[in-house]
């Protein structure tokens, strides 16, 4: 499998299969609001259309990052989301980076969000559909966010064929680079607004959930749905 890592600005043209990552926080943030029962997440290009959705469908729940503000009902934060109960519910979300990534190669053919909460069922299914050429999206910190970088190595590491199946063994080299990243600094010293006490440890947790999540373009908006993938593990929710 042929990898390119790339930041956003970077994207010259449509890529066949990217892989967009945002360890901390909004691809955490999606892995858990689908284990608290999303049925989907709206990625929403503006936080003026999140409001807008919101608005028109007052059932959805709408999330952004930074402080709470009128009219959204939670903050890009795992440490707060885990404890909602989301069944069936169509969640909006807005991010600085995560979601940004996800609109700019939504003409690809394949678009997996991911982080390392579901590192091994993302690696499973791009080794699944045999992809010959994966594009990873490093959303953060214009490319060079090393928590990103670290969460796509390792991901292309796990989908090349032939890799042994000690996946904790693997991960913590990769996991220790996330741990000392300037986003885990910054979220821990409260540098950061909207963050829970739980976030950082959230966001490094291995393969908590046995899904990976593939956006596609449906009906005017860009949406994330989850699918469990085979073989992939998973910890108790």
């Amino acid at each position: 499998m042929d990898t390119r890592y790339v930041g956003i600005a970077e994207l010259a043209d449509v890529p066949s299969v990217a892989v967009v990552i945002d360890v901390m926080r909004a691809f955490t943030v999606a892995a858990w609001a689908f284990a608290r029962g999303a049925e989907r997440i709206v990625l929403a290009e503006s936080l003026d259309e999140a409001l807008a959705l919101k608005t028109r469908h007052p059932d959805w729940v709408a999330i952004k990052d930074g402080p709470p503000a009128p009219g959204f009902d939670t903050v890009n934060s795992p440490g707060m989301l885990r404890s909602m109960d989301l069944r069936g519910r169509t969640v909006v979300q807005k991010t600085t980076a995560g979601t940004v990534g996800a609109l700019a190669v939504k003409d690809a053919s394949l678009v997996l969000c991911a982080a390392f909460a579901v590192a091994e069922a993302t690696a499973r299914l791009l080794r699944s559909r045999a992809c010959d050429t994966v594009t990873f999206v490093v959303t953060g910190e214009g490319g060079r966010a090393e928590e990103d970088l670290a969460c796509a190595q390792y991901i292309a590491l796990r989908a090349a064929e032939g890799t042994p199946a000690a996946a904790a063994d693997q991960a913590a080299p990769f996991l220790r680079r996330a741990a000392a990243s300037r986003a885990a600094e910054e979220l821990a010293t409260g540098v950061r607004e909207g963050v829970h006490p739980d976030d950082v440890p959230l966001c490094l947790e291995l393969d908590r959930f046995p899904f990976a999540m593939v956006a596609s373009w449906d009906a005017g908006v860009m949406t994330l749905r989850a699918g469990e993938v085979p073989g992939a593990g998973a910890g108790d929710v």
